[in-house]
């Protein structure tokens, strides 16, 4: 059985030269694309399954963390329930399957992911529930990609991350704060999902009213974890907010100038740079790309405008 740092694979650090001078910008891109199931979710989900005792865990989720939680049980030889939207890509419902779970498909018109979460619950007592994001154990994984950043031979000025519930912006600042690393930790969110910019403002957790419908579909969330809260609104400086066009700009700039397909959430950290360029200029800065998997039909939609 492997540990969570013997398990993960390390990011990818990237200074694409022509993405660099395009901006006029000094931009390292710290790239989970290529993680075990395409994204950093693999951190979280490896950490929670390794963890807890239970031999069973049920989750919500319609894509990565859904993919990455059945993939760790399978390395760990535990059993997985995932709730998923019945209109979920198929290629996802395929991965969550090809991994030995069992995708629990349901008509979210009729009833809700944490209805049926809580349903599933009732049938097996036993089982760990397993959130995507509120969850301490969610944090420490996501922490192993701040301790590596924070043990890059660059030492950054700005660290800017995507957020939506918030789990792995906060990973990331408990790892700098205990490495002592005293770059600027700034959040990036799509303009139609910013709650957690919100929040930031406000002093308190501030929820949409319902699910955003942002291109960024894992920024989804309807307000940010309690748990993640709690560090967000001391670790994080400041979360930028970003428009649905920045974000399909910045996906073709990944694509164009730097070889690299992104999925839209892992986008919006680079795509709240161009919006706010000023900000960075000057600056040795540390763009987060949180994953890669997107349906190929939507992407090359996207890419070709």
């Amino acid at each position: 059985m492997q540990t969570l740092a013997e398990a993960v694979r390390p990011t990818t650090f990237l200074r694409p030269r022509k993405l660099r001078e395009s901006l006029g910008l000094d931009l390292t891109i710290a790239s989970e694309t290529f993680q075990h199931t395409g994204s950093f979710k693999f951190r979280p989900a490896y950490s929670v399954a390794l963890s807890v005792e239970q031999e069973h865990l049920i989750a919500a989720s319609s894509g990565n963390f859904g993919q990455a939680l059945a993939y760790a049980c399978r390395l760990l030889g535990k059993r997985c329930h995932v709730v998923m939207p019945g209109n979920s890509a198929q290629v996802k419902i395929d991965d969550v399957v090809s991994y030995g779970a069992v995708a629990d498909l349901i008509d979210v018109s009729r009833i809700g992911r944490e209805e049926r979460v809580l349903q599933l619950m009732d049938d097996f007592p036993d089982a760990y529930r397993a959130s995507a994001y509120d969850d301490p154990l969610v944090i420490d994984g996501n922490s192993t990609l701040g301790d590596e950043i924070a043990d890059f031979r660059e030492v950054f000025d700005a660290v800017v991350v995507p957020v939506g519930g918030g789990g792995l912006i906060s990973g990331i600042s408990k790892a700098l704060c205990r490495a002592g690393h005293e770059a600027e930790l700034i959040g990036a969110e799509p303009l139609l999902a910013n709650d957690a910019a919100r929040s930031l403002a406000a002093g308190r957790i501030i929820s949409n009213e319902s699910e955003p419908q942002t291109i960024a579909d894992g920024a989804r969330t309807v307000s940010v974890g309690n748990h993640n809260w709690e560090i967000i609104k001391e670790g994080v400086s400041r979360i930028l907010e970003v428009p649905e066009n920045a974000i399909i700009g910045a996906l073709r700039q990944y694509f164009i100038l730097a070889n690299l397909k992104v999925e839209p959430t892992g986008a919006v950290s680079l795509g709240s740079v161009l919006e706010n360029k000023s900000l960075f200029e000057g600056r040795k800065v540390c763009l987060v790309v949180s994953g890669g998997n997107v349906d190929p039909a939507v992407y090359a939609r996207l890419i070709e405008g």
